[in-house]
């Protein structure tokens, strides 16, 4: 057995626990985990508290970690132009800080109302995307929603990657997505390594069904109907050799400490995924 891919845990997971972003880092780095995905409102929430970049960014490096994308929410597609308007300055702002933290990316959900707007238009406003944030040095990760009224598929990402002319885009991942929004597995057979950006890594059960089935309903890998193995195969084959990132959203852990979670995912993502 073999593990092709690198290990990054998001710090969703570790929500029931309310540590602030700097014990994140601390207990991703001791569980053993290559990667991290921090969420910028709680960046933010330690910078309110008198912390500073300088200092987060050497806890990054100095941990050995890689801050391997960002979860921000930008109405970058919202069908109102006033918002996306503010939507991409919200965009540059947190970019940049990002940027200053040596983030490597930051994740492009369909925030905001975009039940008007065509695919067409989002492949548009995504190449605006694209060329703030590498020209900042973060690349953005197009994601699909499995619940969005617009890009809530696979097929969507790949069509408005495809038509935003963004040389190189890269798409975001999630098997959770995948299963609510009627994404078949297989269809990652058609992408190649270069153009996935880094694949989100959950599980999910039987029961709720598709229709009702939420964010709080996630399980480990390994603990749920997710056609897992099936996934491996499918991204090795393609090519992709970047991180899986633990995103979870369970809401109580019951005696288990956030370090004990985070051995307990990284286990079972290395498990799972091992080919």
């Amino acid at each position: 057995m073999s593990f092709p891919f690198k290990t990054s845990l998001n710090m969703s997971t570790l929500f029931p626990f309310k540590l602030d972003v700097t014990r994140q880092i601390d207990v991703a780095a001791e569980a053993g985990y290559e990667g991290i995905e921090l969420w910028v409102r709680d960046i933010d929430t330690y910078l309110a508290a008198g912390g500073s970049l300088n200092n987060l960014r050497q806890r990054i490096e100095q941990s050995g970690l890689t801050f391997a994308n960002a979860i921000a929410f930008w109405k970058w597609v919202d069908s109102d132009a006033s918002e996306r308007e503010k939507g991409f300055e919200h965009a540059k702002r947190e970019l940049e800080l990002l940027a200053e933290l040596g983030c490597v990316a930051a994740a492009a959900p369909p925030f905001g109302n975009v039940a008007s707007m065509t695919l067409g238009g989002i492949a548009e406003q995504f190449g605006k995307l694209a060329a703030i944030a590498r020209s900042i040095g973060v690349e953005p990760y197009l994601e699909f929603w499995g619940r969005a009224q617009k890009l809530s598929r696979l097929s969507e990402a790949v069509y408005v990657a495809m038509e935003s002319g963004v040389q190189n885009a890269k798409i975001l991942l999630d098997p959770f997505h995948m299963y609510t929004g009627g994404s078949a597995t297989g269809w990652i057979g058609s992408l190649s390594g270069d153009s996935i950006g880094i694949v989100h890594v959950n599980d999910y059960p039987v029961e709720p069904s598709r229709d009702l089935i939420a964010d709080s309903h996630r399980v480990f890998p390994g603990e749920g109907i997710a056609p897992s193995a099936n996934l491996a195969k499918l991204l090795h084959a393609a090519g992709y050799s970047g991180f899986l990132s633990l995103e979870l959203f369970i809401e109580d852990f019951g005696s288990l400490s956030a370090l004990e979670v985070a051995k307990q995912g990284l286990a079972k993502v290395k498990s799972v995924y091992s080919l």
